[in-house]
């Protein structure tokens, strides 16, 4: 069996397509959560803590002064962006959430597997074995 063979059988398996499309909605919800974050969630709260624009919070650790978040970027400077830090941790808890409520209500539709039939027990067994080998 050639590679191109094998990797097409890899690649055709239902399991590999419905992780494909599963990265690929991920990474478009994964943007409309990014929006919601930064353009929705967290101007309110930034106006609620006195009008802190979270995007814009930053420790310079340079001995330079910069005017903006962008005049220090363009600079070079070593910064830690800690507000850019706090959007992502947001966006990570609302994706987290959200996937934790799917896959719940993913297994509150799924219908219960009826219990596996408790084994009979070894006489019966053992009759079984003798009545089926008596009628050969």
């Amino acid at each position: 069996m050639s590679i191109a063979q094998e990797f097409k059988e890899f690649v055709m398996r239902g399991n590999v397509v419905d992780m494909a499309v599963g990265i690929i909605i991920g990474g478009a919800f994964g943007k409309i959560i990014d929006s919601l974050v930064k353009d929705v969630i967290m101007p309110p709260i930034g106006l609620l803590l006195g009008g802190v624009d979270f995007k814009h919070l930053y420790i310079n650790l340079s001995n330079v002064e910069y005017e903006t978040l962008e005049a220090a970027e363009k600079a070079g400077a070593p910064l830690i962006k800690y507000g850019a830090f706090i959007n992502t941790a947001v966006d990570f808890l609302i994706i987290a959430f959200a996937i934790f409520v799917a896959i719940k209500a993913i297994n509150k539709l799924r219908r219960e597997q009826p219990p596996a039939p408790a084994a009979p027990p070894e006489d019966i067994v053992l009759l079984r074995e003798i009545r089926d080998a008596l009628k050969k």
